[in-house]
């Protein structure tokens, strides 16, 4: 098995910054789940969640990363890399943003930062999946150049997985 440096946890663009989880992002991120229509987790499930977010980036070098606005300094979503569906040598880029932050190029500037900090890792390839609905985000990995592999079928519905070799 290869192995690969640690994924920075830290990254700037020109409107956002991403950086490490904070036990203070459990209200809004708690908000972020609740806009999935899901039901409505408790401030202490959010709260275990990003316990279990950090646990993991301590395990793999790899992390889900809070994103905020640098000019407003508010919580938008989050971006990173994880192993989701697939494998450390070749995690699942992954990205959710409030509905207000959409359709504002927010997902797309923060995943090609996080782009660029995997290939600093050594990585050779990243994987995505997204539900067939979902063309929002279907719309921004095809702009970082993320290419359809195959569709399944999960209980949630069609899921496109979609793959980007790295330089």
């Amino acid at each position: 098995m290869a192995t690969y440096e640690t994924m920075s946890f830290h990254l700037e663009t020109e409107r956002l910054i991403l950086r490490p989880w904070a036990e203070s992002d459990a209200a809004e991120f708690r908000a972020l789940l609740t806009e999935r229509g899901k039901g409505t987790p408790t401030v202490e499930h959010a709260r275990t969640s990003i316990t279990k977010l950090l646990t993991a980036t301590a395990t793999t070098g790899i992390a889900l990363l809070p994103v905020q606005r640098r000019t407003e300094g508010d919580f938008i979503g989050y971006c990173g890399l994880i192993i989701g569906r697939s494998t450390l040598e070749e995690p699942e880029i992954a990205y959710e943003l409030f509905q207000h932050a959409q359709g504002r190029g927010y997902a797309t500037e923060a995943a090609g930062a996080v782009l660029d900090a995997a290939v600093a890792t050594g990585r050779k390839r990243l994987w995505a999946t997204v539900g067939t609905w979902n063309t929002p985000s279907l719309r921004v990995l095809e702009k970082l150049r993320f290419e359809r592999d195959h569709v399944s079928t999960e209980d949630s519905g069609e899921v496109v997985w979609l793959t980007r070799p790295l330089p």
